[in-house]
C-alpha cells in the first residue's frame, strides 16, 4: 500500500475554463493568491448563487492554478480557446495524481497503442487498480466513484482530447505552449494523447 494518498475532490465542476481564465488574469494583476479569493468572495466574481458555492469553486479553481508557473498563466489568459483549454487539463493533472496517472496509464497508452476509444470499463478497471494500492480509494461510494468517472470524462471533452461519442482526440499543442511546458517539465507533455514523432512535428 502506498502512503500517497490521491485527493479525490475533483467532483465539483468540471475544468472551470471560464472561470480559471478570470482567477489568472486576476492573480496577474495582484500578484498573491489571497488577495485574489479575497476579491472573488468580496465581489462575487463567479457570480454564483450561495457563498458556500462561491468559497468552493474558487477554493478548487486556485488549487489548479498554483500548479502552473508565471509563464503559463500567462499564456491562459493571452491563449487561443484551445490553448487554455489544454493549460486547464495540464494544470488538473498536477493538482491531481489520479487524473495523472489515468491520463498517462490509460488514455495516452490507448492512443499510442492505436486503441482511439475510452469506455467506462476502462476506468472502472483503472480505479480498481488503483485502489488496491491506495485504501482511500476503497473507501468511496460506488455513487461517488459514478460521479468521478462522470466529472473525468466531462473535463476530457471539455479539453477536446475526447469526442461526444468517446473516441480520444489528438491533442495539437501549438509551439508555445509546447515551450512553455517543456520550461516546467518535460514530462508534462504525457499527460496528453500525442505521438512522440508529432511533438517534433509540432516544436
Amino acid at each position: 500500500m502506498s502512503d500517497d494518498r490521491h485527493s479525490m475532490s475533483f467532483t465539483t465542476g468540471s475544468l472551470f475554463h471560464r472561470e480559471s481564465v478570470k482567477l489568472a488574469a486576476l492573480y496577474l494583476g495582484l500578484g498573491d493568491w489571497n488577495s485574489v479569493r479575497d476579491k472573488v468572495i468580496a465581489e462575487n466574481l463567479l457570480q454564483t448563487r450561495t457563498q458556500n458555492t462561491l468559497k468552493r469553486v474558487c477554493r478548487e479553481v486556485v488549487s489548479r492554478l498554483r500548479t502552473l508557473s508565471q509563464r503559463e498563466l500567462e499564456l491562459l489568459v493571452e491563449g487561443s480557446h484551445q490553448e487554455q483549454a489544454y493549460i486547464l487539463w495540464l494544470a488538473v493533472c498536477r493538482r491531481y495524481r489520479f487524473i495523472a496517472d489515468f491520463a498517462v496509464e490509460v488514455i495516452r497508452e490507448r492512443y499510442i497503442t492505436l486503441k482511439s476509444d475510452l469506455t467506462h470499463e476502462d476506468f472502472d478497471s483503472f480505479f480498481n487498480r488503483k485502489s488496491e494500492w491506495h485504501l482511500e480509494l476503497d473507501e468511496i461510494t460506488p455513487a461517488t466513484r459514478s460521479k468521478l468517472r462522470q466529472v473525468l470524462f466531462k473535463m476530457l471533452r471539455e479539453a477536446d482530447l475526447l469526442t461526444a461519442n468517446s473516441m480520444i482526440h489528438a491533442a495539437m499543442l501549438s509551439p508555445r505552449l509546447l515551450d512553455v511546458i517543456h520550461r516546467s517539465s518535460r514530462r508534462d507533455v504525457s499527460y496528453f494523447p500525442v505521438f512522440e514523432s508529432d511533438l517534433k512535428g509540432m516544436a
